[in-house]
């Protein structure tokens, strides 16, 4: 909202120094955009139509001055006979004022033009400049319409006919529904009510009677047609926020005023004012308690009185506070809380002392889902992911290749509404908002490609949010890495592969104390056959190899037609990986937590190095160890991988470590050496391994 200042100082007497009125403003709540000469430009908040307006503003400039706030000037109201017929036929329209005047178009006098420029609307000639000009000043929209142009002497307010079409002012042909409302004469419709005027009423260069329109149309109304016409006006801004329903008339008289000062014409006879159902200001209470402990301060009764005052609200004294009687332009003021935030913007934030807030009672409990999420985030932000806020909404075309099977609990399979399984929006802001997310790999993808686009060689992104399928709403983590890969333990350089995208999914799993394992799938169709994996729970015993029954989330590489799809070459490789946490959460409340002594007794490590088949998972050699292992097998991992040159084609040489202890004795190498043998001989048995080597 451009406001010249000198247009201000006529309703309220503020400083010259334009950069001091802004500060002040600034200081209450209101966002100063820009300062050119002597024009403030602010950004207005939705809840303040009130402030949509020159006068508005002025209100506001008076209560952070305190100074006196002068009226708007308008012409004398002629009590003489209805200027002409007007009839209500929807609830859309709570008020609809007109007046009839004889005028002279042409253009505008320099004085006014330059007022309309400055507040950046575009001088058109003297009667539509004087209805933007009031719209400008006093913050309520107004129409005019060429008399000589309308099917007889009559205004209908009513809803548009299935179909109807109407020429608007920027010369489109709309065609219209049942749903919006529209201004009619006695044969057609000649504007659409709250939104912009039609072509075949406009007022021209041969215009000689108008019929200047003031109403208050229903915000909801006004909201919708607007959306479904695609057409954004400055009177539907206004009107789609909440006008002032007490102001028709006002605004009608000001704008017949400025017409007879400027010479443009005069008004002839009285003023049509069709009110339905007149408006009740609203009663809120205000306690002085209530205000000290929301505010932490006591302010004086002087200065709340004189706030309230000066923002157009009538306080009456109570025994306890005050009365308070809110006026009709302030729609967001409904409660308590509302009248106490008006007195503490204008006593001064500032003023307010530092304090913590008085405790009644024990905070409650965290929720367990809060603490879930903030596990996790703390997690793998320590692990050099970095978090991404992506869109629930997104476009059809990004989420169909994630609407099959996702790999999680319970989702598999599932169909919505719609035959690919897709959540839709039933009225989206565009198409690039057409759908909710099956999955948080759409989003997290495009959010890797527009950092790889911006020449950030890794990438590494994680998001916990919510996945939408047919059956409802499902917690999800998912994660996205492109790029070189993390230091890796056999020191090879290259891009990102299978094994860091699955240690994402064991680290999650860690920090709920529960062992992830990853089972090879082909049922996930926006990755990469042969490279995807499904993730599970291992079992209570926590043997590798075997695990609980339902596959909680997948990993595997991205489809290179899909990021080549989202703006990234097919040749940049992506991994990523989605689980539902829940199930995790879950398994590491149930599972006991025990802490042990620090080992008393000292460990023997042997290493063996076996080869087995290339597709053999390392998980099912780490579970057929453990199956035969005494007890006294505290730990086994890999540390090699080896293909090539020395190893049969199809094979692969794998090496692991094994670590024995006991906690009461110390072991001797004989029974270390037994179990070895009773391990060697199972690998052979169920895997065909053949020992490589062995070192003691």
């Amino acid at each position: 909202m451009k406001v010249p200042v000198t247009w201000m100082r006529e309703f309220v007497p503020v400083p010259a120094d334009v950069a001091a009125v802004a500060a002040k403003l600034a200081a209450c709540g209101f966002e100063v955009a820009s300062i050119d000469g002597d024009v403030i430009d602010f950004e207005i908040t939705a809840n303040r139509p009130d402030c949509l307006s020159v006068y508005g503003l002025a209100r506001e400039a008076a209560a952070v001055f305190d100074l006196d706030l002068a009226g708007v000037p308008a012409s004398v109201e002629r009590p003489g006979h209805a200027a002409i017929p007007v009839s209500i036929g929807d609830a859309g329209c709570g008020r609809y004022a007109v007046a009839l005047a004889t005028v002279k178009v042409g253009p505008s006098p320099a004085w006014l033009a330059d007022r309309l420029t400055a507040a950046g609307v575009r001088p058109i000639n003297n009667i539509v400049d004087v209805t933007n000009y009031v719209m400008i000043e006093m913050g309520h929209p107004l129409h005019a319409f060429d008399v000589g142009r309308l099917a007889g002497p009559e205004i209908r307010v009513r809803r548009a006919r299935a179909g109807e079409k109407l020429t608007t002012l920027d010369g489109l042909e709309r065609t219209l529904d049942d749903t919006m409302l529209v201004i009619a004469d006695r044969e057609r419709a000649v504007a659409i009510a709250g939104v912009m005027g039609g072509l075949s009423s406009e007022v021209a260069g041969t215009t000689t009677h108008v019929a200047l329109e003031s109403a208050w149309f229903l915000p909801a109304s006004v909201r919708a047609t607007s959306r479904k016409l695609g057409l954004k006006t400055e009177a539907s801004a206004r009107f789609e926020r909440g006008a002032d329903i007490t102001s028709p008339v006002r605004a009608l008289g000001r704008a017949l005023e400025l017409i007879e000062r400027i010479g443009a014409g005069s008004a002839t006879g009285g003023a049509s004012d069709v009110y339905p159902r007149v408006f009740q200001p609203r009663q809120v209470s205000l306690s002085r308690a209530r205000l000290a402990q929301l505010l932490g301060d006591a302010v004086p009764d002087a200065d709340v009185q004189r706030i309230l005052g000066r923002l157009g609200f009538k306080p009456t004294p109570a025994a306890d506070g005050w009365q308070v009687t809110v006026p009709a332009f302030r729609i967001d003021v409904a409660r308590e809380a509302d009248l106490i935030e008006e007195v503490g913007r204008h006593w001064g934030f500032d003023r307010i002392p530092a304090t913590f807030p008085s405790l009644h009672a024990p905070p409650r409990e965290m929720s367990p889902v809060v603490a879930r999420d903030r596990l996790i985030r703390r997690v793998l932000c320590g692990a050099g992911l970095q978090e991404a806020c992506t869109f629930t909404f997104i476009e059809r075309e990004a989420a169909e290749p994630f609407s099959g099977t996702t790999g999680t609990t319970g989702t598999a399979g599932t169909t919505g509404t719609g035959s690919d399984g897709l959540v839709p929006i039933l009225n989206p802001l565009s198409e690039k908002f057409a759908v909710l997310r099956p999955s948080l790999l759409p989003g997290l993808l495009d959010a890797l490609v527009y950092n790889r686009r911006r020449e950030t060689e890794q990438v590494r992104l994680f998001e916990a949010g919510a996945a939408f399928l047919p059956g409802g709403e499902a917690p999800r983590v998912g994660w996205v890495m492109a790029g070189t890969r993390s230091d890796h333990w056999n020191g090879a350089p290259g891009d990102v592969d299978f094994f860091e995208a699955k240690g994402i999914a064991a680290l999650i799993g860690e920090a709920f104390g529960v062992l992830v394992e990853a089972r090879a799938t082909d049922d996930r169709p926006w990755f990469v056959r042969g490279r995807a994996a499904d993730l599970f729970i291992a079992s209570r015993g926590g043997d590798a190899g075997a695990t609980d029954a339902s596959a909680i989330g997948s990993i595997g590489q991205l489809r290179p037609d899909l990021v080549a799809s989202r703006g990234l070459g097919s040749g940049t490789v992506v991994y990523g990986g989605e689980l539902d946490p829940a199930p995790l959460a879950d398994a590491g409340r149930t599972r006991a937590t025990s802490i042990e002594p620090l080992p008393r007794y000292p460990s023997i490590v042997r290493d063996l190095s076996i080869f087995v088949g290339e597709r053999l998972p390392a998980a099912d050699v780490r579970g057929t160890i453990r199956s035969v292992a005494p007890l006294t097998l505290v730990s086994v991992h890999e540390f090699d991988r080896y293909a090539g040159k020395g190893v049969p084609e199809g094979q692969i040489s794998l090496s692991l470590r094994l670590t024995f202890r006991d906690r009461d004795r110390t072991l001797t190498d004989a029974e270390v050496q037994l179990a070895i043998d009773r391990i060697v001989a199972a690998l052979v048995a169920r895997h065909g391994a053949v020992l490589r080597g062995r070192t003691d």
